[in-house]
């Protein structure tokens, strides 16, 4: 007896659990840092260059087979051995591949108060931070 090939079909669901990349939509939180130095050497007329103060991470996992496990994040070093910026991964399982992107490295603020969200809802994985102020003291 030996095995029998028979005739490849392609099932309904094929296309929909092939791996793919998510889809995201990504925004980054720029503003003026108005410390002591920039208060005396710019104004409203002529602001200070811009600083990104935050990032906010919308992604959509649609099609998760395994909805019981919440997607995840890893902030990693960069490649290239820069220490200004980092790189941040979402890893949330098939049928989704792994996703990453760019970022400055700044700490980050954790307090829910401040602006920090990380939630799976629905399908959307959302990563909201804003990076912590250093005040100046002398």
């Amino acid at each position: 007896s030996y095995e029998f090939k028979l005739e490849q079909h392609a099932a309904v669901w094929h296309e929909k659990y092939r791996p793919r990349k998510p889809r995201y939509f990504n925004r980054v939180h720029t503003g003026y840092e108005w410390n002591k130095y920039n208060q005396t050497h710019y104004d409203h007329d002529n602001p200070p260059p811009k600083m990104v103060q935050g990032y906010k991470f919308n992604i959509f996992y649609p099609d998760l087979i395994d909805r019981s496990t919440v997607p995840s994040y890893q902030l990693l070093p960069d490649p290239s051995g820069a220490t200004d910026t980092c790189i941040i991964k979402f890893h949330a399982g098939p049928p989704y591949e792994d996703v990453a992107f760019k970022i400055v490295n700044i700490e980050w603020e954790l307090a829910h108060r401040r602006g920090f969200k990380f939630r799976f809802e629905r399908g959307v994985l959302q990563l909201y931070f804003n990076f912590k102020r250093h005040r100046y003291r002398r």
